[in-house]
């Protein structure tokens, strides 16, 4: 049980506020003052992919850090847009906007709807992002910008439950390759492998796989009906 005299969660999170609000105020850091959105881009992709290394290391003291860095990019970013003379927004609009996400795509948990297991649950939460954005492929709403092998796990992930879709085209050649493959360092090792003979024929590991996804895309939209 919670002592009434301890303090409540978030209440750092409270203070952070506070000391951003301190340096983009007058007074306050030079630097900080001259950010905007696209400046800080690029710290922002740093962030995500440290902490990413953080947990590929195991390492919890370096997440706990890169996590802290990362929130800090969500605080400057609001801070930022609440200064928008038009259109300014505060980073409870921001909480305010992911909660009512969270409740509105969880109805197993806030509503009345049955899902019992993980695979319902992400059923249903695609569902709902579907409907509330207007999209129509499953695979509407990929950030195309994505590193081609994450892009194509997502073109993949959103897929694998239509039916009538047809195989890949290299399937049967993949299978053969993934004979004695058991675990993540032997499949990494694959990798390595074909992204070095690929390269000695003079082809991009990275343009083919984002090419091959594309295609992917658009034999999943005939599937749907929508080509």
């Amino acid at each position: 049980m919670t002592d009434e005299t301890d303090p409540r969660p978030g209440e750092r999170f409270l203070d952070l506020v506070e000391v951003m609000d301190r340096l983009r105020s007058p007074g306050g850091c030079p630097w900080d003052a001259r950010q905007t959105h696209d400046s800080l881009v690029e710290y922002l992709i740093e962030e995500a992919y440290e902490t990413v290394e953080a947990i590929e290391e195991s390492d919890r003291e370096l997440l706990r850090e890169e996590l802290g860095d990362l929130l800090l990019q969500v605080v400057f970013h609001s801070r930022i847009a609440q200064e928008d003379l038009d259109d300014p927004w505060t980073i409870d609009d921001v909480a305010d906007g992911i909660i009512t996400k969270l409740i509105r795509r969880h109805p197993h948990v806030f509503g009345d709807v049955d899902a019992e297991t993980a695979a319902q649950v992400e059923a249903n939460w695609h569902a709902i992002k579907a409907e509330e954005k207007g999209r129509e492929s499953v695979t509407d709403g990929i950030p195309s910008a994505l590193p081609a092998l994450v892009h194509a796990g997502k073109v993949l992930s959103r897929s694998k439950n239509l039916e009538a879709l047809p195989e890949l085209p290299a399937a049967t050649t993949a299978t053969r390759a993934m004979a004695g493959v058991t675990d993540d360092q032997a499949f990494g090792d694959l990798l390595l492998a074909l992204v070095s003979e690929g390269r000695a024929r003079g082809l991009d590991a990275e343009t083919a796989v984002r090419l091959a996804s594309r295609r992917r895309i658009a034999v999943i939209r005939d599937a749907e009906g929508l080509s």
